[in-house]
């Protein structure tokens, strides 16, 4: 008989499936933000916003882990404008 989840993984699970939603993860204890980064790349939902979400809750665990899986944010290119009038 398999025995039931636990209210941890079944919270975390949540977090995951909603994570597009949640602004800070500052609050949440060192283990529980590393196995929500490692559930969230197992699910295939790290993208920019989330990745972002990760670097800014601060931990150290996970951004070792960022770097040592070598992922980096994309930087946009900004084309130049002009910012004053042509002068002849």
């Amino acid at each position: 008989m398999r025995t039931p989840p636990s209210l941890l993984s079944l919270t975390v699970d949540s977090a995951l499936h909603n994570l597009s939603h949640i602004s800070d993860l500052s609050h949440l204890p060192d283990h529980i933000l590393l196995d929500l980064f490692l559930r969230t790349l197992n699910a295939g939902k790290l993208n920019e916003k989330v990745l972002k979400l990760f670097i800014a809750a601060g931990k150290d665990e996970v951004l070792a882990l960022i770097q040592a899986l070598n992922i980096k944010q994309t930087l946009n290119p900004v084309l130049p404008t002009r910012c004053s009038e042509r002068r002849f």
